[in-house]
């Protein structure tokens, strides 16, 4: 397998921190202290939604009161009425039990998607830092081109002077410095955006702060303490639970009903022929049964039909992410392959130029090799290994597409 063939540790010299061994408070740093606030928030409000989701099932209790003044017979009279009624389910065919493990397992989903949510904003901006970094090592090669441009415009017009060249050669060289500074300039420009970028998602310092150190992960860990994953089962169980509680809201039901009610009356005017008569009076009482219902209605095989329809898909959609994030480590594996092949290269290349660079120098010390030939060895060499640099960062950024979403077993 080509993932066997990458089991190497994959070394940056930026940090020695294991990005998998960090908990999510560590993680946490990476992003500003508002943007913590808000998920924070994100997960109380789930709590709270959640309690409030868990409990619908219990019936609250109606306290009504009323008080009335009024003289019909210019007599004033008063009329006060209190109630206390419950209207309470004690049985839905299964409604009350699947309602109760819907609202958990929404509770699980609605946590994932804000942990999804969080990890991918830490992984923004851990990516933005290491890209940052590898602009830094960009321009360090940028500038040892530059030199190696001014080296051989130097070299050009010397020969130009001396007569050995015509003008084409020498405005190629004037051409090839001015095409390595604006490419410099390009790559400032492109670091400032990315410095930006970082400074919106995170309050740490990109000078002082370190990127994660990264290990390869096999696709069985990958798979296993996969985030998206857990979020697509719990999004399969929510399901499952909502189609159980729809088929149930069709089913028998049956109330507790309790109630107290208290009229007091002062005053009460009655007329009788010519005279009119008074009196007040005050009444209790309670009153308690059961009730059972079951609705018919025309949509109601329908309702559960697409209940059903959101259940089934949900399980496809679990295992064709599961498709996909295979699909995914195995891309990652081949660019991973593919950067160490350029490692590789550079690596060969450091040893060719330093073996030339040696060379040179002996033939300097002799007249038969310029100053100019030394440095621009040197600076070739310095270039090559700021490759292998910024091949090792590319390879962290492959690995970060994967640890985005990798739990650690947490």
């Amino acid at each position: 397998m080509k993932a066997l063939a990458l089991l190497t540790l994959l070394c940056l010299n930026y940090s020695s921190t294991l990005f998998a061994d960090e908990h999510n408070s560590t993680l946490e740093k990476f992003i500003s202290s508002y943007k913590q606030l808000q998920f924070q928030y994100d997960y109380e409000k789930n709590e709270a939604e959640s309690s409030k989701l868990r409990d619908s099932w219990i019936a609250p209790v109606q306290i009504n009161y009323s008080y009335s003044k009024s003289n019909p017979y210019d007599n004033e009279q008063s009329n006060q009425n209190a109630a206390i009624r419950v209207n309470q389910p004690i049985f839905q065919s299964g409604g009350i039990y699947y309602g109760i493990k819907f609202a958990n397992a929404n509770k699980y989903y609605t946590a994932y998607s804000i942990d999804v949510a969080k990890r991918k904003m830490i992984k923004d901006a851990i990516a933005i830092l290491m890209q940052i970094k590898q602009t830094q090592l960009k321009e360090q090669k940028q500038n040892l081109q530059i030199k190696n441009a001014q080296i051989n415009l130097e070299q050009k017009k010397e020969e130009y002077f001396s007569g050995q060249l015509d003008s084409g050669f020498l405005d190629d060289a004037i051409i090839q410095k001015n095409n390595a500074m604006s490419a410099l300039y390009d790559i400032q420009t492109a670091k400032e955006k990315l410095i930006s970028s970082f400074h919106a998602l995170s309050d740490l310092d990109y000078k002082k702060a370190k990127i994660p150190y990264l290990e390869l992960l096999s696709n069985e860990e990958f798979l296993k303490h996969n985030i998206v994953l857990q979020m697509n089962k719990s999004q399969t169980q929510k399901n499952r639970y909502n189609k159980n509680v729809t088929i149930a809201k069709y089913l028998p039901k049956v109330n507790l009903t309790a109630g107290y009610n208290w009229k007091l009356t002062k005053n009460q005017s009655f007329q009788f022929g010519s005279s009119i008569q008074s009196n007040s009076n005050e009444l209790d009482y309670y009153d308690y049964g059961i009730s059972a219902s079951i609705p018919l209605d025309i949509n109601t095989f329908r309702d559960i039909e697409s209940a059903k329809v959101d259940y089934l898909k949900a399980k496809v959609v679990q295992k064709d992410k599961q498709r996909e994030l295979n699909s995914l480590y195995e891309q990652v594996m081949h660019n991973i392959e593919n950067f160490n092949k350029k490692i590789s290269l550079s690596n060969e290349n450091i040893d060719l130029y330093s073996k030339l660079l040696e060379d040179t120098k002996e033939l300097y010390s002799v007249g038969y090799k310029t100053e100019y030939d030394v440095k621009t060895l040197e600076n070739s060499l310095q270039i090559q290994n700021i490759d292998t640099k910024i091949y090792e960062i590319d390879k962290q950024l492959e690995l970060l597409n994967l640890y985005e979403m990798y739990t650690n077993g947490e």
